[in-house]
């Protein structure tokens, strides 16, 4: 059982009193005053890594009474052939986008990429392992937070490595990942450097022709887009030559689950003042330019001086 989980509209959780000298405390331990009480889960997390986007391995199969099924069942490669209906408003510029994209083949594609994806991340959870003497039970993960810690499925949104007592940490597995080209770029404001180093999510706002200049002038973020790049002209990961990625994960998602996108695009690559309306994030043709922007974020940008496209 997972410790927080989405139950229909409904983030859930389950978790038991803290532990006192490593046993389970009695209540008069735990509860620490009126509002405070210490805790303990009886079951896993799930960690969403920030920034970036992996091809889904399953995911919900519409009208299916299956909540989840396997990308490479035949279902999906049915649906996938032909994903468009009457119950899809989607505007025209951004279906005939998709229809590049879709087709016969589409799912055995999207679920090659995503078994590839799967095995690179357990390759670089085992090496850990080995690198630190440690086993399964005994290995710890090292998480850091953005501006938000959860998603609405109930995961922790964050920055995941291996932890480890001295010297420096190896990149985190959600740049690692990047560098191998086996997930997409998936930057979304304000969850992505430099933002979550601002004191304030009013300071994290970009100022109206500042999105290249700022990508270019902080070194984490050119290295992530850098990777992509790079990748992407060596066609390795999801940008092999044979048989690259087709359909990115998240246009998958929003077609599987019969609805329209909702977020804004700032283009990285340019100096503007434009803001991209959802469903038109193709206007900016690489996704490591893409900086997502929620629908409730859209206020604060338009009041530093950005205007909507």
């Amino acid at each position: 059982m997972k410790a927080i989980q989405q139950r229909g509209d409904l983030i859930v959780g389950f978790v038991k009193l803290g532990y006192e000298n490593g046993r389970a405390g009695s209540v008069g331990s735990q509860v620490h005053d009126g509002d405070t009480i210490e805790v303990r889960a009886p079951g896993g997390f799930g960690v969403r890594l920030l920034g970036v986007d992996a091809p889904e391995i399953s995911f919900r199969l519409p009208g299916s009474s299956n909540n989840f099924a396997p990308i490479n069942d035949p279902r999906w490669e049915t649906f996938l052939s032909d994903p468009f209906g009457p119950d899809l408003k989607l505007p025209a510029g951004l279906k005939k986008h998709l229809e590049q994209s879709v087709g016969p083949g589409c799912a055995a594609n999207h679920y090659t990429h995503a078994r590839k994806a799967e095995v690179a991340l357990e390759r670089e959870v085992r090496a850990d392992l080995k690198a630190l003497g440690k086993t399964a039970a005994t290995f710890n993960f090292f998480l850091v937070f953005a501006h938000e810690t959860m998603d609405r499925y109930g995961r922790f949104l964050a920055f995941i490595n291996r932890d480890q007592p001295t010297g420096p940490r190896p990149l985190t597995y959600n740049e690692r990942m990047l560098e191998q080209g086996r997930v997409i770029p998936y930057f979304f404001w304000p969850n992505i450097n430099p933002f979550r180093k601002q004191p304030s999510v009013i300071d994290a706002v970009i100022p109206p022709f500042k999105a290249k200049t700022i990508a270019d002038s902080t070194p984490t973020l050119r290295r992530a887009m850098d990777w992509v790049r790079q990748a992407r002209t060596n066609g390795v990961g999801l940008f092999e030559k044979r048989d690259p990625l087709r359909l990115l994960p998240f246009e998958l998602r929003y077609l599987a689950d019969r609805r329209v996108p909702e977020r804004w695009t700032i283009d990285l690559s340019q100096n503007t003042d434009v803001l991209i309306p959802p469903g038109e994030y193709y206007r900016v043709p690489n996704p490591e330019d893409r900086l997502f922007l929620p629908p409730e974020y859209v206020p604060l940008f338009v009041q530093k001086g950005w205007k909507k496209g």
